[in-house]
């Protein structure tokens, strides 16, 4: 199969993509040019069993200490362009004159002042997202906007032709010459931007990852000191799927070790059993809590990436004209290092 990284590599780094984007890049595009499918077969899994219930969460409230070490950060690097917005969707009214970025606000704020902590906060946003957002925050929370790490902005990947295995080009539109590299995205943006060592280094050690759109995902801090207590490098808050979750990634055990499946990853003939809520129960909500000290030694000695799985996506260069040239668009999904 053909393929050669030279010129993805050579097109990222004038664009000033990061070591580490173009490392996470390259692990994904290796996996196609090996062949890989990027599928996960149901004969392969076995469903997912066990997960314990936060009711049955045996564990004190986070102290000041505790809280001190943790960072919040919401993903807020989608547009709204299927609501018809061309900003952030995260800049849409849900209740009231609030956006979801108010109401996310509000909840920091008033966290901070609830626990007598100043939670630190963080916002990974995209290249479309980024200056929308940060003007809003000068604007309406200038107390948030003063922290001069109140962001960093997400990678872009570029899209890959299907027939040599090359990059897309299209010289009259060449914005669509890149694409987004799903939320996996954010172990290499935290470490290609040096979010993560400057955590790090300030003595953060946890981190409680969520979109911005999902506003009962707040930090819990008895579940933050659960998840202390665990020593566990990363844990995900699931639910039980419901018929309106079917269509998504689910929890599934292979080979003794969880992991989660995306609905790019499942073959067609397995749809049936993909949507199964009785059989596949559980869905990962995208709220996930990370060990940073563990993070910075995975990607150490994985050559600078979390090695995560490969979603394939078959597209066009021009999302809006069908006969511009047939891609692959290559993502990963971040609830997936729960395998890594």
């Amino acid at each position: 199969m053909p393929g050669n990284f030279a010129p993805f590599e050579a097109k990222m780094r004038a664009d000033g993509l990061s070591d580490a984007a173009v490392a996470a890049f390259k692990n994904a595009y290796d996996a196609l040019t090996s062949g890989a499918t990027g599928m996960i077969p149901e004969s392969e899994l076995t469903p997912a069993s066990g997960v314990p219930k936060l009711v049955d969460v045996e564990a004190p409230e986070a102290d000041a200490q505790l809280l001190a070490k943790t960072v919040v950060l919401k993903l807020n690097g989608g547009l709204g362009t299927s609501m018809g917005l061309d900003y952030a969707k995260s800049l849409l009214k849900v209740k009231g004159a609030d956006t979801f970025l108010d109401l996310t606000a509000k909840q920091i704020m008033q966290m901070r002042d609830d626990l007598q902590t100043n939670v630190k906060f963080v916002l990974m946003n995209s290249f479309a997202t980024s200056a929308d957002t940060m003007a809003f925050f000068k604007e309406k929370y200038p107390t948030l906007y003063a922290d001069p790490n109140l962001e960093f902005v997400q990678n872009k990947v570029p899209k890959i032709r299907r027939d040599t295995f090359e990059p897309a080009l299209w010289p009259t539109k060449p914005s669509v010459e890149w694409c987004p590299p799903g939320h996996g995205d954010l172990y290499a943006a935290l470490l290609g931007s040096g979010t993560l060592d400057a955590m790090l280094a300030s003595g953060s050690k946890y981190l409680f990852v969520s979109n911005s759109d999902n506003l009962g995902a707040t930090l819990d801090p008895k579940l933050l000191s659960y998840f202390a207590q665990s020593k566990a490098p990363f844990m995900m808050e699931c639910c039980e799927r419901t018929a309106n979750d079917k269509k998504g990634g689910h929890l599934a055990s292979r080979d003794g070790q969880l992991i989660l499946r995306e609905a790019a990853q499942c073959p067609d003939e397995d749809e049936d059993q993909f949507q199964d809520i009785s059989k596949h129960r559980y869905f990962n909500t995208n709220n996930l809590w990370i060990d940073l000290e563990a993070l910075k030694a995975i990607m150490s000695q994985h050559g600078g990436v979390v090695p995560l799985p490969m979603i394939k996506n078959k597209k066009t260069v021009d999302p809006k004209d069908d006969s511009s040239t047939p891609v692959f668009q290559l993502e990963t999904a971040m609830g997936a290092a729960i395998e890594c």
